[in-house]
């Protein structure tokens, strides 16, 4: 049976997409949308942090072999919402590894990642 490499790299996309939770159980969940996308790309990344009195941070950081951007914000334990929105724009094409952390009084409590890709716009090099 032989496999067209069409098909061999949707399969691996939808492999690489899968969610992953590195040691954030429900701690920390992580959506980032849309998976694959456009150069310039622009990445929203909606993460759901369990409420807990220990929570103080939370970080983003979209990277791929050739960029990086983070962001972060503080967390007033209990108190916060649990929602929280990010958006990274102008991204150029790679593929990213989008990591979440949250950390607490006592240092990280929770890491989770999540990948997308930014493809090339036609034309592009």
């Amino acid at each position: 049976m032989r496999i067209s490499k069409q098909a061999l790299f949707f399969g691996l996309c939808a492999f690489s997409l899968a969610p992953s939770a590195l040691n954030g159980g429900e701690a920390l969940q992580m959506k980032v949308s849309p998976a694959i996308q456009r150069a310039p790309a622009m990445l929203t990344v909606r993460v759901t942090v369990e409420s807990s009195e220990d929570n103080r941070l939370l970080q983003v950081i979209a990277e791929s072999p050739t960029f990086y951007r983070s962001s972060e914000v503080e967390i007033d334990g209990a108190n916060a919402s649990p929602l929280r929105i990010f958006q990274f724009r102008g991204l150029p094409t790679g593929r990213y590894e989008v990591t979440g952390v949250l950390v607490g009084t006592q240092g990280r409590r929770a890491m989770i990642s999540r990948v997308a890709e930014v493809v090339a716009t036609p034309g592009e090099r």
